[in-house]
């Protein structure tokens, strides 16, 4: 392969925390909220909260929540993204060079943006890890990623490109989860929820819905792929930050209020996380079943990320080739 004609595929998802510890997660904690693409609040008001009160409190539990999830391998969520960048570059062969980074954390997109041949010609596709498009994930990514690559000298041959909401293989990597979890667990459930990540509607609303839509997009596709009836799924929001209103239903105040309303086995499924990672082993794999459990369900079944599916791999590879 001669890579300086290449094209370089970099994929790129959130981040995690080094070690589980509160020393660690508070240092994620701090560049992750300190980006104003997450909290959008005059630095002047926010920052002052943010090192005075939020990473004195909060990297302690965080740190506790990342141990329950933690692997003999490391963080869940690096784990499978070098995995899905692994999986990708074996698909494309010599087409691609394909290189994994995070928005907070190493390896930065600076830094593997700098690690590309300034010299070469080749293009750089930027694919963040997100199918659902809002500023606080695809956004401050492509900002990012436009910034390093005029530090690097690169600027002229960067490439942006979304996963569609919509995606063939993403659908078809989502369904096939949904699938062999229910094969696994021997029924089909109630009920199932598609919970994506909430962010405010402040924000949602700012960006004209795109991120909404491009949820409402993923939920009907998926309801599709499986046959599954709408009148047995609801679309949610998790991971709530902060006092203002976010998009709602909650995913966790619905899984508290389904037994009432008869459902006694709930199926969860979160695909805005094309990996695992605290929000979906912690917050739905974890406290999600207890809640709903404490609230008089039987059973709740979390369906896994896409992960390294091979319909998604050949999604990601297709979307770069393309």
């Amino acid at each position: 392969m001669n890579r300086s004609t290449a094209t370089n595929l970099v994929l790129v998802n959130l981040g995690t925390p080094v070690e589980p510890t509160a020393a660690s997660v508070r240092a994620f904690l701090h560049e992750f909220l300190s980006d104003p693409a997450v909290v959008d609040l005059p630095r002047f008001l926010w920052m002052p909260i943010l090192r005075g009160m939020v990473l004195r409190s909060r990297p302690a539990r965080v740190a506790h929540q990342y141990q329950s999830i933690w692997t003999a391998a490391g963080s869940p969520l690096r784990v499978a993204t070098e995995r899905i960048a692994s999986q990708a570059q074996l698909l494309a062969g010599e087409r691609l060079v394909i290189s994994s980074a995070y928005r907070y954390g190493e390896p930065s997109i600076d830094t593997v943006l700098g690690r590309v041949d300034a010299a070469g010609t080749g293009p750089i596709i930027v694919t963040p890890l997100f199918p659902q498009d809002t500023d606080a994930t695809t956004g401050t990514v492509f900002r990012r990623a436009r910034e390093a690559a005029a530090r690097a000298g690169v600027a002229h041959r960067l490439v942006e490109r979304l996963i569609p909401a919509g995606a063939a293989g993403y659908i078809e990597a989502l369904a096939a989860r949904a699938r062999a979890a229910f094969d696994s667990a021997g029924y089909e459930p109630d009920h199932l929820v598609v919970s994506f990540h909430g962010i405010p509607v402040r924000y949602d609303a700012r960006e004209g819905r795109r991120y909404s839509r491009d949820c409402d997009t993923t939920f009907e596709a998926l309801l599709q792929a499986l046959g599954w009836p709408r009148s047995r799924a609801t679309l949610a929001y998790q991971s709530k930050f902060g006092p203002e209103p976010w998009l709602k239903p909650a995913t966790a105040a619905l899984l508290a209020e389904l037994p009432a309303r008869g459902v006694r086995r709930v199926a969860v499924v979160t695909p805005g996380f094309v990996t695992e990672g605290l929000e979906t082993l912690e917050e739905i794999a974890i406290r999600g079943r207890d809640t709903f459990v404490g609230a008089g369900g039987a059973s709740l079944l979390y369906i896994g990320a896409v992960e390294d599916h091979p319909a998604f791999i050949q999604a990601l590879v297709t979307l770069a080739a393309d």
